[in-house]
């Protein structure tokens, strides 16, 4: 299983992240405390505090592409 802490800090970073994740077809998870949230759900996604990380969690054979295209949304790259 691939993890990794992202950041979805405004409406703009949802869009985006949503449209990315609606482009593969393996399922796209986000963790937030207790709740669980298909990452595919802009609705969803909505009903976290996007104001903290997220965790992402996708199956052991995510692509190399999407891995890179999710570092746009990295904890570290929205601290820069």
């Amino acid at each position: 299983m691939y993890k990794k802490d992202i950041l979805l800090s405004d409406i703009e970073a949802v869009k985006k992240f949503v449209s990315l994740a609606n482009q593969y077809e393996f399922p796209v998870t986000l963790l937030s405390d207790k709740y669980i949230i298909n990452g595919k759900s802009i609705m969803g996604i909505f009903g976290l505090d996007l104001s903290r990380p997220l965790q992402i969690e996708v199956e052991d054979n995510c692509p190399t592409e999407f891995k890179e295209r999710l570092k746009e949304f990295s904890v570290a790259a929205q601290a820069v």
